[in-house]
């Protein structure tokens, strides 16, 4: 019980309990009194403590916890889900952007492509991968990557986790939006299964420039949006106050999404968010990504691209 990471203000129930749990046992050890009664209620209480706030947290908690420092990455989910994982690096025409990687993988004896955000663990390696934000070479890096998929009939596997696309002048000068348009026209057709996972933050173009895919999911505890909440803040009351409030307005969890048919599922978290079990996760998405690419193989590429295809046209339309 004592190994429970808390991090956010709306934690503070759980460490309590956990400071409470380690009193009672550091008494038991001094006066060898039999506390094992106590114990056990403490610990019944901690689990229905924990269940009942996971259960109801807030769009703004949410986006707190798919920030959470020790959040699994695309880099953890390889190493945890893949047999072996062979980097591929460029764009062919610029350079190689960090905040992207990709590469041939085996899952269980499948090769498959592999493309996601990588934040970074440590402000060192946060500078490193631009803090997960890409610039237009690396979203072309992974169009070319998936164009290699293609060519070898592998399925493409992809872990959305940013906070958008990189904003700056010359990103722009490059051609950000023509590189995520380009990506989202050209993973519409894309011949071989395409499976996504919004593991963290899915923000913006940043997000769905490798979001378009026959099966889009999201871990319990993330978001998926046009623009962050302090963003729609600033934009809509000159301030991040109310960041709380637009998280709300934004619609943007797991459950309002799936309520609003915008993803496929959503994939449960271990109690306490992902990064309190990342091979629990890992485990949990490897089992999915091995169902879902035994089904979409069954399927006749044609009618497979013609039914993504339909999914996300018939998004946002409203029938009077």
């Amino acid at each position: 019980m004592e190994q429970i990471k808390t991090s956010f203000d709306f934690e503070k129930p759980l460490t309590e309990l956990v400071q409470q749990i380690e009193k009672v046992k550091q008494v038991a050890d001094k006066t060898k009194v039999d506390m094992s009664a106590t114990l056990t209620e403490l610990e019944e209480k901690l689990v229905q403590t924990q269940q009942s706030l996971y259960s109801n947290l807030t769009g703004w908690q949410k986006v707190q916890m798919s920030r959470h420092a020790e959040r699994p990455q695309t880099l953890d989910y390889i190493s945890l889900i893949c047999d072996d994982f062979i980097e591929m690096h460029g764009d062919r025409t610029v350079k190689d952007d960090k905040a992207i990687i990709g590469g041939f993988a085996t899952i269980d004896g499948q090769t498959v492509m592999i493309i996601g955000h990588q934040k970074g663990k440590n402000t060192k390696e946060r500078q490193y991968r631009n803090f997960g934000m890409a610039n237009p070479e690396g979203y072309r890096k992974a169009l070319r990557l998936m164009r290699l998929a293609e060519k070898f009939n592998k399925p493409v596997i992809s872990f959305i986790d940013t906070m958008g696309a990189y904003p700056g002048l010359e990103a722009e000068e490059r051609g950000q939006g023509e590189a995520i348009a380009r990506n989202l026209l050209e993973m519409s057709v894309l011949k071989v299964p395409i499976i996504c996972f919004v593991v963290g933050e899915g923000a913006s173009g940043g997000a769905l420039g490798i979001g378009i895919g026959d099966k889009v999911y999201m871990l319990e505890h993330t978001w998926y949006s046009v623009i962050s909440p302090e963003s729609c803040s600033s934009i809509l009351w000159r301030s991040w106050d109310y960041k709380e409030r637009a998280a709300e307005c934004l619609k943007l969890t797991s459950d309002d999404m799936y309520s609003n048919k915008l993803i496929d599922g959503i994939i449960k978290e271990p109690l306490g968010g992902a990064h309190q079990n990342p091979e629990l996760m890992a485990e949990t998405v490897k089992e999915q990504i091995l169902k879902d690419l035994k089904e979409l193989k069954k399927e006749k590429t044609e009618k497979m691209i013609a039914t993504r295809i339909e999914k996300f046209c018939a998004m946002g339309v409203v029938n009077e």
